[in-house]
């Protein structure tokens, strides 16, 4: 069963996202920030990371390239309430899957997840 790794500082959308991503049928992992995920040991384990773009501490997009730099290539998908073009273009340019902006339609979240297990499979 896939595992969604699911990172964001508001914790009602996390429960939400979690919530939902598991009536798919997939795994979960939350956590209520970057850092927190990158402490842990499932970075090896998640198929696919769903992020906010703004959070406190490290970003969505340093947290992308933080992976990148380490080797992973973990396909990641952007959830943002601040779409801004810059931060867009940035992490579609470094592979990012989708980059969504709240609110989302939650077909538009299933053809992202359905994209990016395609791409790690």
């Amino acid at each position: 069963m896939p595992v969604i790794a699911i990172i964001d500082d508001d914790e009602s959308f996390r429960r939400a996202t979690t919530s939902f991503v598991r009536s798919l049928g997939y795994g979960t992992a939350s956590y209520d920030s970057a850092e927190a995920f990158l402490k842990s040991d499932h970075i090896s384990d998640a198929d696919c990371l769903i992020t906010d773009v703004q959070m406190p501490g490290m970003t969505g997009i340093e947290l992308q390239d933080r992976l990148i730099a380490q080797g992973h290539s973990l396909p990641v998908i952007f959830i943002t309430a601040f779409p801004e073009m810059r931060a867009r273009a940035q992490a579609l340019a470094a592979g990012a899957v989708g980059f969504l902006a709240k609110p989302f339609d939650d077909h538009n979240l299933i053809s992202c997840l359905n994209e990016a297990l395609a791409r790690g499979a």
